[in-house]
């Protein structure tokens, strides 16, 4: 065991050496501190961009969506046109797939715009519904929600990348004597407890609040983002009460979805802990519905005034 150690050791050290060559050699040829600030944001952006476009098509085709002709939903239609003329988006594809449960979401830029529906959208909602729920995917491609998203994640993986390999030489060789101490003891569970091991569990999980951090701001700006969302569709619609009605019956008729779409939908919120709220990409359903409700009965009180007036 003590051999098995030894051994153990002159692994993480000689993995800590690569990288402290790596970093060696990034060093010598990394360029002044703006430039390569610059670099390691393109390279993110860049890797951000083809994760939306290569993810977006592979989606799309698991999904084994088909469009919908206008002459089986001309009604429909119509008023996706009039949504367009008020909208700064061009005319998107509509899709009709099974999903999971019944929802919509939507994929693309304002230019070349996807909305996908669930096929029972088209039979539980009615068509001011359904064109307020369309409304509300328009205002994301408008503002560029997913890909925006999509380049901030990219941005986010490149530094943490970079954050892993600049503590991998320090972290490396923690993990190798914690490990090599526990074997030569005789017990190798418990690397963890070790001095080494300790130290080695503060550091990671500082690594792990920062990007804990990081992930936090960017799943509050996306609930932000819905909220946008829904204010837009419901002042192009004028029809508030219609999209929570929509989301109302999502919600009612929405079993527990969970893979590659779940970021996606529209969750219900029972049992869910504080922690889950904070880290979930949509805000309260309820929430939302709330928001819409009340700004109706704000319109309502405004209009009141004004015909005292």
């Amino acid at each position: 065991m003590a051999l098995v150690g030894c051994l153990l050791l002159v692994w993480y050290l000689g993995l800590a050496v690569v990288c402290y060559w790596a970093l060696s050699v990034l060093r010598a040829s990394a360029p002044d501190p703006a430039t390569a600030v610059l670099l390691i944001v393109a390279v993110g952006l860049l890797g951000g961009y083809l994760s939306y476009r290569l993810g977006t098509k592979q989606l799309l085709s698991s999904l084994e969506a088909v469009e919908l002709p206008r002459s089986h939903a001309p009604g429909f239609y119509r008023r996706i046109d009039a949504l367009e003329s008020r909208m700064a988006v061009d005319s998107p594809t509509i899709l009709i797939a099974r999903l999971p449960m019944p929802n919509a979401f939507a994929l693309g830029s304002k230019r070349n715009g996807v909305v996908v529906l669930d096929r029972s959208l088209l039979r539980v909602l009615s068509l001011d519904e359904l064109e307020a729920l369309a409304a509300h995917e328009l205002a994301h491609l408008e503002r560029y929600d997913a890909f925006i998203q999509t380049l901030a994640y990219g941005v986010f993986r490149t530094v943490a990348g970079l954050v892993v390999l600049v503590l991998a030489p320090f972290l490396l060789p923690l993990a190798g004597i914690a490990r090599a101490v526990a074997w030569t003891r005789g017990d190798p569970a418990s690397w963890s407890r070790t001095a080494f091991g300790r130290l080695l569990q503060v550091v990671e999980g500082g690594v792990v609040a920062c990007f804990l951090l990081v992930t936090l701001a960017v799943r509050a700006h996306s609930r932000r983002r819905e909220y946008a969302a829904d204010d837009r569709a419901a002042a192009v619609t004028g029809k508030p009460v219609a999209l929570a009605r929509a989301l109302r019956t999502i919600q009612r008729t929405a079993e527990s979805a969970q893979g590659l779409l779940s970021t996606l939908y529209v969750h219900t919120e029972e049992d869910e802990d504080e922690l889950t709220r904070l880290l979930s990409t949509h805000p309260s359903t309820d929430d939302r519905i709330e928001r819409l409700l009340e700004r109706t009965r704000t319109a309502a009180r405004d209009s009141s005034r004004e015909s005292i007036r």
